[in-house]
């Protein structure tokens, strides 16, 4: 199989070379590194299936020959994470629309017809009160005069964009909607709460809790996200549906503050932080997130094998390791 993945040096990215390296299959990845790290694939350099490309999907040469030899597409590349998406508004709908246009177009070009897995977000149900949250539900953005919605358009336009060409070109293209991915490479510099969580927790620094708490999400380890993305990728039947991609267990981030204190035996306070002095301005938060799965586990015959204890614990464990070889 020959796997094509952009954004391949990021946090998801770099997973899903690992695991279908691992089968035993050919990977290409692209990524220009402005937020992904080289250090997530240098394991990966020596091996002779992966081939790495520094190149933003947006200028890429490459694109079309590589989208003709691909077997999978997975388009992973975006500006991510609401400290970025706030601080970069217009590169944040221009890099993820254009990119996912010039990707879809690379595809059809090549008249192979990779089956492409388009990667969208939970961002997408916008300030929807209706739990869980379900596929074919009517959407509900917030104010567009709240930059905070701008990674949500961009991805609500890729959608668009993916269900299009699977319309109009007879392509196979799956959207998959992300629920909250963790596990290891992951970064909390770009506000992502469960690494800065553990990090903390490890230090025993204060955890930094953004607004009261009480705001829920449905955390999923990578190593079972990518293990789904590829059953849907091999099945045909995910051809121009948009499928949740996620765990459905909800947690206030509060109580994962306390868990993972506990967890890690921290000695840690937890600190509450309003949203105005976390991200430097006026922010709109959503108050829960819960995915209806049900299509996934259709298309998929999918069984989560991480638990959240298991993921925060095996985090733990590997930040513990990582401070004892820096002293």
């Amino acid at each position: 199989m020959h796997v094509l993945v952009t954004g391949g040096a990021g946090f998801i990215g770099s997973h899903l070379i690992e695991y279908f390296l691992s089968k035993g299959d050919q990977v290409h990845a692209i990524d220009d590194l402005s937020t992904g790290s080289k250090d997530n694939i240098l394991s990966f350099m020596d091996n002779p299936a992966f081939r790495f490309d520094e190149a933003n999907v947006l200028t890429w040469q490459g694109l079309e020959k590589t989208a003709a030899w691909a077997d999978y597409i997975f388009h992973m590349a975006a500006v991510v994470g609401m400290f970025r998406v706030l601080s970069e508004p217009v590169k944040t709908l221009a890099v993820n629309i254009a990119g996912c246009e010039r990707l879809l177009r690379a595809a059809y070009a090549g008249k192979w017809n990779p089956h492409v897995i388009l990667a969208s977000s939970s961002e997408v149900y916008g300030a929807s009160t209706i739990i869980p949250f379900v596929e074919d539900t009517d959407l509900t953005i917030g104010s567009l005069s709240n930059l905070r919605w701008n990674y949500a358009t961009s991805k609500l336009a890729n959608e668009t964009f993916g269900i299009s060409y699977a319309k109009k070109f007879d392509m196979p293209v799956t959207t998959i909607r992300l629920f909250n991915t963790v596990g290891p490479r992951q970064t909390g510099r770009y506000g992502m709460v469960f690494p800065r969580f553990v990090k903390q927790a490890v230090s025993n620094q204060p955890l930094t809790v953004f607004g009261d708490g009480a705001q829920t999400r449905s955390f999923c380890d990578v190593r079972d996200t990518v293990v789904m993305l590829d059953r849907l990728a091999s099945n045909p039947l995910s051809k121009g549906e948009i499928v949740n991609v996620g765990n459905d267990r909800e947690i206030s981030i509060r109580q994962l503050a306390e868990l993972i204190k506990a967890r890690a035996g921290s000695t840690s306070p937890i600190v509450y932080v309003p949203y105005e002095e976390a991200y430097g301005r006026e922010y709109q938060d959503v108050s829960r997130r819960k995915p209806s799965l049900k299509k996934m586990y259709s298309l998929s015959q999918f069984q989560h094998k991480w638990t959240l204890e298991d993921t925060v614990d095996d985090l733990i464990a590997r930040a513990r390791a990582l401070e004892l070889q820096e002293t």
